[in-house]
């Protein structure tokens, strides 16, 4: 069992900058494919970023690409997001995930993932 803990969030203006962490527990992080996704406000959740244990990226391909990265510290059971130019529409809750399975590349699909933190909430105005 994985537990997710979320942190990073808040208000921030457009054109602003946030770093979220996740912080897991277990001794087996490194083994885990981890993702953030979010959820706006009646919609759907999405993906945003994944990252193997080997560092092996999936971008989304959509409105973030270009804006945010993912990075990840196993010896401090962490994975990060880092997002730049932020814009209203990005605001959501930020959901940390991670996933047993290790494909060669991370998995857009929220299926796919095992473990969910309980969201981290991300505002920006206008």
């Amino acid at each position: 069992q994985v537990q997710l803990a979320e942190s990073g969030g808040g208000l921030v203006q457009a054109g602003g900058s946030l770093r979220l962490s996740c912080a897991a527990s277990g001794r087996t992080f490194g083994s885990y494919t981890m993702a953030w996704f979010r959820q706006a406000p009646g919609k759907d959740r999405e993906f945003v970023l994944g990252i193997s244990g080997l560092g092996r990226i999936t971008e989304s391909t959509d409105s973030v690409k270009g804006r945010a990265t993912i990075s990840r510290d196993n010896a401090k059971n962490t994975v990060y997001l880092q997002m730049n130019s932020l814009k209203p529409e990005d605001t959501a809750v930020y959901y940390c995930a991670a996933s047993r399975r290790n494909p060669p590349w991370p998995s857009a699909k929220l299926y796919e993932y095992d473990y969910w933190g309980q969201g981290t909430q991300v505002t920006v105005s206008s």
